[in-house]
């Protein structure tokens, strides 16, 4: 998918319906996900191909803000969303998989393409750190998930 990416699975004691429910409720985002801060959403309807919003996370003692867009949905499956910042293009793939009823394992796969320039450079210089990083945030919202959608079927 990218030059480089982390991948985190979590199994989740909920079924999938629930669990990618959790996942695309952009307006519940910011109760649900203890490392976002804000989210405000750019499109009308649902959470479907096209559907964009700006998502404000606290990381290393700072606030940045991101604008997103879904390019894959695949219902209860599966979705892709995509973002550029600072000479790098991401890809967040989300895979729900049901283990049974009452289960469901995520798989999240966080690529990023570092571009050309300084940006980019240091991008590449700096992936093992920010691999590590990564990880903990992706983590950590898995835990998140997990504890709401676990807390409400509970």
């Amino acid at each position: 998918m990218s030059s480089r990416s982390v991948v985190v699975e979590r199994r989740i004691a909920a079924g999938q319906s629930a669990v990618w429910g959790a996942l695309t409720d952009l307006g519940d985002m910011e109760r649900v996900l203890s490392g976002v801060a804000r989210v405000e959403v750019l499109t009308e309807g649902g959470f479907e191909v096209g559907t964009r919003w700006r998502e404000t996370r606290r990381m290393f003692g700072k606030e940045a803000t991101e604008e997103m867009w879904v390019t894959a949905c695949e219902a209860p499956d599966r979705y892709v969303v995509e973002a550029d910042s600072q000479g790098t293009h991401y890809v967040s793939e989300w895979q729900l998989r049901a283990d049974g009823p009452s289960a469901t394992t995520v798989r999240m796969t966080f690529g990023a393409e570092p571009g050309g320039g300084a940006r980019g450079f240091l991008a590449r210089l700096l992936g093992g750190v920010g691999a590590r990083a990564v990880r903990k945030a992706i983590e950590k919202d898995l835990d998140d998930i997990a504890s709401a959608v676990e807390e409400r079927n509970g």
